[in-house]
C-alpha cells in the first residue's frame, strides 16, 4: 500500500481543489460581472468535463499506463488552478481587460475538471495493485483521499478568503505542484502495458451507455449514478432549507459556518470508516451486503431530515447515519465493480464509474431546484427512495458478480 502515496495525495488534492472553490465561486463569478445563470454555469462545467474525460483517461491507462496519464493530469490540475486563480484577481483585469475574465475563467474551470477526472486511473491503479480480497480496503483509501480532500476543501476556502479570493485556489495549485514533484520522483507504473495494450484507445464518450450493458458490472454502474444522485440531492437542497428552516433566526455567514461544520463531520466519519474499518467489515460480511446495508442506512438518514425542524442534535445525527451508510456502500460497490472486470478494462470501466458520477452531479442541480418549488423537504425524501429503490439493483450486481468470481 506504500506506493499508494502520491495516487491518494492526487485524489485529496483534486477534491481540495474542487471544494476550495465551491464556496469562493459566486463572489469570483460575481465580480467578473457574471449573471446567476452564468456563475450557476461555471461550476457545472466542471463535472461536464469529467462526465466527458473520465472514460478517457480509464481508457488510456489501459492502454498506455498509468504513471503517465497521473503524471499529466496532476500538472494539468496545477497549471489550470494556478491560472483559474490568477484570472480572478484585479492584476489579470487590468492586464488584458475585464472581458477576458469570464472566458478565462470558464476555461480553465472547464481544463479543470478535465484533468481533476483522473481519479478514475486513480482507482484502477487501486485495483492494478491490490489482492481480491483486499480490494475493497484500497478503495476504501481512495474513499478517505475524496473525503479528507472534500472536507478539508470548503473550510480551508472559508477561511482563507479572507486573505482574498484567490489565495486559497493559488494554495491548492502549489499543492498540486508538490504532489507533481512528488509522484514524478515516486510513482511506479503499475500496470505492464503489452500487445493487448496497444489494441487502441476508447475515447468515445457513448462508451459509456455500452459499458453499462456489461453483464456484471452495468447494475453496479447504475448504483454509482443513483446514490451520487440522491447525495447530490440532499447536498444541493442543504443549504437553503438550512437557512430558510432549520436556522432562520442566524444570519448567512453563520448558516454558511453551520452548514461547514455539518459537513466536516460528515467528512470525518467518511475518512474514519474508509480509511481503517472498510477493509475488515470486507473480509468478514462481504461486498454485497454491505452495499445493501449502506444504501438502507443511507436512506434511514435522508428520511431522517424530514423530521428535523431546526438544526441541533437531531441534524447532526441525520448527517452522521449518512455518512456512515454512504462510506460503507461506495468503497464496497466500487470493488465489485473492479472485481467483476479483467485486469484490462479497470482503466476504462472505473472511468465510466467515475463519468457516471459526475454525470449525476451535473443533472442533480436542476432536480433539485425543481423538487424544491414543491417543498423545502421533498428533495431529501426524493433522495431517501432512490437510495431505497436501488436495493433491487445492489441485488442484482451481487448475484453478477458472485457468479463471475465462480467462473474466474
Amino acid at each position: 500500500m506504500k506506493k499508494l502515496g502520491p495516487v491518494l495525495l492526487a485524489v485529496v488534492l483534486d477534491l481540495l481543489g474542487f471544494g476550495l472553490v465551491i464556496p469562493l465561486l459566486p463572489y469570483i463569478a460575481e465580480s467578473s460581472g457574471a449573471t446567476a445563470q452564468q456563475a450557476m454555469a461555471l461550476m457545472g462545467v466542471y463535472s461536464v468535463a469529467q462526465f466527458v474525460f473520465a472514460p478517457m483517461w480509464g481508457s488510456m491507462s489501459d492502454s498506455r499506463g498509468r504513471r503517465p496519464i497521473m503524471l499529466f493530469s496532476i500538472a494539468g490540475t496545477a497549471l489550470f488552478l494556478a491560472i483559474f486563480a490568477w484570472a480572478s484577481t484585479e492584476h489579470f483585469a487590468a492586464l488584458f481587460g475585464a472581458g477576458a475574465v469570464l472566458p478565462v475563467l470558464f476555461a480553465t474551470r472547464l481544463l479543470h475538471g478535465a484533468c481533476a477526472a483522473n481519479i478514475s486511473t486513480a482507482q484502477a491503479y487501486v485495483a492494478d495493485v491490490t489482492t481480491r480480497e483486499d480490494r475493497a480496503k484500497g478503495m476504501g483509501l481512495i474513499g478517505a483521499s475524496f473525503g479528507l480532500g472534500f472536507t478539508l476543501g470548503p473550510w480551508l476556502g472559508g477561511e482563507l478568503a479572507r486573505f482574498g479570493l484567490a489565495t486559497p485556489i493559488f494554495l491548492a495549485a502549489a499543492l498540486s505542484a508538490i504532489n507533481f514533484v512528488w509522484a514524478l520522483r515516486g510513482l511506479p507504473e503499475s500496470r505492464v502495458v503489452g500487445e493487448r495494450g496497444k489494441a487502441g484507445i476508447d475515447i468515445n464518450p457513448v462508451h459509456v451507455f455500452r459499458t453499462i450493458a456489461h453483464p456484471v458490472v452495468g447494475s453496479a454502474l447504475l448504483l454509482v449514478f443513483l446514490a451520487t444522485f440522491a447525495f447530490s440531492l440532499m447536498e444541493i437542497s442543504f443549504g437553503l432549507v438550512a437557512e430558510h428552516v432549520w436556522y432562520p433566526d442566524l444570519t448567512r455567514k453563520e448558516v454558511a459556518m453551520t452548514i461547514g461544520r455539518v459537513f466536516g463531520l460528515i467528512g470525518v466519519i467518511g475518512v474514519f470508516i474508509q480509511g481503517g474499518l472498510i477493509g475488515r467489515l470486507s473480509k468478514r460480511f462481504g461486498d454485497r451486503s454491505l452495499v445493501i446495508f449502506g444504501y438502507v442506512v443511507n436512506a434511514i438518514g435522508l428520511w431522517m431530515l424530514l423530521g428535523v425542524t431546526r438544526g441541533g442534535t437531531a441534524l447532526l445525527v441525520a448527517a452522521s447515519v449518512i455518512s456512515v451508510g454512504n462510506a460503507i456502500a461506495s468503497p464496497s460497490l466500487r470493488a465489485m465493480i473492479s472485481k467483476g472486470v479483467d485486469e484490462d478494462s479497470q482503466g476504462k470501466v472505473m472511468g465510466v464509474n467515475q463519468s457516471l458520477g459526475a454525470f449525476a452531479r451535473a443533472t442533480a442541480p436542476w432536480v433539485a431546484a425543481v423538487l424544491y418549488g414543491y417543498g423545502p423537504s421533498v428533495p431529501f425524501a426524493v433522495a431517501g427512495s432512490v437510495m431505497l429503490g436501488g436495493l433491487a439493483l445492489a441485488g442484482i450486481v451481487g448475484a453478477a458478480t458472485g457468479r463471475s468470481a465462480a467462473e474466474a
